[in-house]
């Protein structure tokens, strides 16, 4: 008789042909899957990305096993789960003879390096659920002195055919940039994301998630996020029925008490395998070839998930493993505590780590030019900036949170993912959103006590980073209004940011 083998399959992998499954004969292997403290704990994630995990795990186990599969599942409060995937492997090859591992590559090099490491043999297929693969990036990347995440979508909009017209690009325009930076205004009327009431099965996992891990930060409930394709679908259909033709005008605003706007909040769902992004992307198009969103709005869409989503994968893959601690800027200030909820004054980051806390959930502007522009001017160190933006949001995985945070938001690979850095003072906070108005600070004071922290950060961190940004084309303007400024002015403002910086380190409010 010949030996069955392990078919690993991890919880973000919970697509019904994912290699893995493609490559196992159900006759003969056996589906392996794990809740296990080593993974919820490799940083303290969320409550609730840890609960719709191993939700969404639970439901695929059930799917797999009405399909035919043989599935040896270890629940988190298994007294015999040795709480890490490489032991959970062994405890099976023991039980069953199996002598070797399939398994989809993972999203986490420290993942990989466990698999690749275990003391038997594994594996590792391509994880081709992605609209480019990681061998057509190397090949799209090979050669080129810049990687620009527009050139490169650009390329997946021609090889894809998504919104063209011929060769040319639907509506003359690659992006519509221009019309999707409004600011937001209140509306009763604006359709909010479709949530889910927990059913039996997520209740049972919330019940262990709350016993398991009562200190990790965030809040477990109220709770409502999809954990099977059908609830992912019925979230998807709703978005492009209701929001989706806003969300172009509203995809970068930001608003106290209405924290997602016209966003779908599916990112989970598509990084866990429960949406297709290339079926996401043919669904946006047609709302728009059926004349029922704008092509701005569409167009929006389309490109965070065929152009940065992909992108950003690509670059994952093509740094390697060192790449989550880059540190090109010197940054070394440790996370202060306002990060994980305590007080402080500015309000624009009171509202978003309070609304990160309650929901596992912030908008790509919130992350970027709130909690990712503020570490950036701060001078955080960018693994802790990395852990944390890991931690808490319920669709961060190691391939797309990293280079989201280390290449874009701190700027720390150097300048592989972004031409510069996304710094930016209060203004373009005020600009883009109403937290401003309620603050205890001042977006127009630059330098005395009552200045919103922004703005002396910002001058204080293109001060010290000069001989480094001084000569790029784009930031060589903000240089010219810093030296027009007279002496006595410029040393106010970094008089005040010192003193913010020295509250920093001390952990004191700011």
């Amino acid at each position: 008789m010949v030996n069955p083998r392990l078919v690993l399959v991890l919880g973000d992998q919970l697509t019904p042909r994912i290699a893995a499954l493609r490559s196992a004969d159900p006759a003969r292997d056996i589906v392996v899957m794990a809740e296990v403290a080593a993974e919820a704990e490799s940083v303290r994630h969320h409550p609730q990305k840890i609960a719709l995990i191993f939700t969404a795990m639970r439901k695929h186990a059930a799917r797999l096993e009405k399909h035919g599969w043989r599935v040896l599942y270890s629940r988190l409060d298994d007294a015999r789960n040795s709480q890490s995937l490489v032991g959970e492997l062994l405890r099976r090859a023991a039980e069953t003879g199996a002598q070797e591992v399939i398994a989809t590559r993972p999203g986490e090099w420290r993942v990989i390096h466990d698999l690749e490491a275990a003391p038997l043999p594994v594996s590792l297929l391509a994880d081709d659920r992605f609209i480019c693969s990681e061998a057509e990036f190397a090949v799209w990347a090979e050669g080129r002195t810049q990687l620009r995440m527009e050139h490169f979508y650009r390329e997946m909009r021609r090889r894809t055919g998504l919104l063209m017209e011929g060769t040319k690009p639907a509506g003359g325009h690659w992006n519509f940039d221009a019309e999707n930076r409004k600011p937001a205004q209140p509306d009763l009327f604006r359709a909010a994301p479709l949530r889910f009431p927990p059913d039996a099965v997520t209740e049972e996992v919330l019940e262990a998630v709350e016993h398991r891990f009562p200190r990790h930060f965030g809040s477990l409930r109220p709770f409502g996020w999809a954990t099977d394709p059908d609830q992912a679908e019925q979230a998807l259909a709703h978005f492009l029925r209701q929001s989706l033709p806003r969300f172009g005008d509203e995809q970068d605003a930001m608003l106290s008490g209405d924290p997602t706007l016209s966003h779908a909040l599916i990112s989970p769902s598509l990084n866990l395998g429960l949406l297709d992004p290339m079926e996401v992307c043919r669904r946006a198009e047609a709302e728009w070839r059926a004349g029922r969103a704008p092509l701005n709005a569409v167009e929006g869409f389309i490109r965070q998930i065929l152009g940065w989503r992909e992108f950003i994968r690509g670059i994952w893959s093509l740094a390697g493993p060192g790449y989550p601690a880059s540190n090109a800027l010197d940054h070394h200030r440790p996370l202060p505590p306002l990060y994980w909820g305590s007080e402080t004054r500015m309000r624009c980051l009171s509202q978003v780590v309070a609304q990160t806390r309650d929901m596992a959930y912030a908008h790509h502007i919130q992350r970027l030019m709130v909690t990712g522009n503020f570490a950036l001017l701060a001078g955080l160190d960018p693994a802790d900036v990395h852990d944390w933006y890991l931690s808490v949001y319920a669709d961060a995985l190691e391939w797309v949170e990293a280079p989201n945070t280390i290449g874009m938001s701190q700027f720390a690979d150097g300048g592989m993912v972004g031409s510069k850095p996304y710094a930016a003072s209060g203004a373009y906070i005020n600009r883009m959103s109403d937290y401003c108005g309620g603050c205890a600070y001042d977006v127009t004071d630059r330098s005395s006590p009552n200045a919103c922290p922004f703005n002396p950060l910002y001058w204080h961190f293109l001060s010290r980073h000069r001989e480094r940004f001084a000569r790029n084309p784009r930031m060589t303007p903000i240089y010219r209004n810093w030296d027009r400024m007279d002496a006595g002015q410029r040393t106010a403002i970094l008089d005040r940011a010192g003193d913010i910086l020295a509250r920093l380190e001390v952990g004191e409010t700011v």
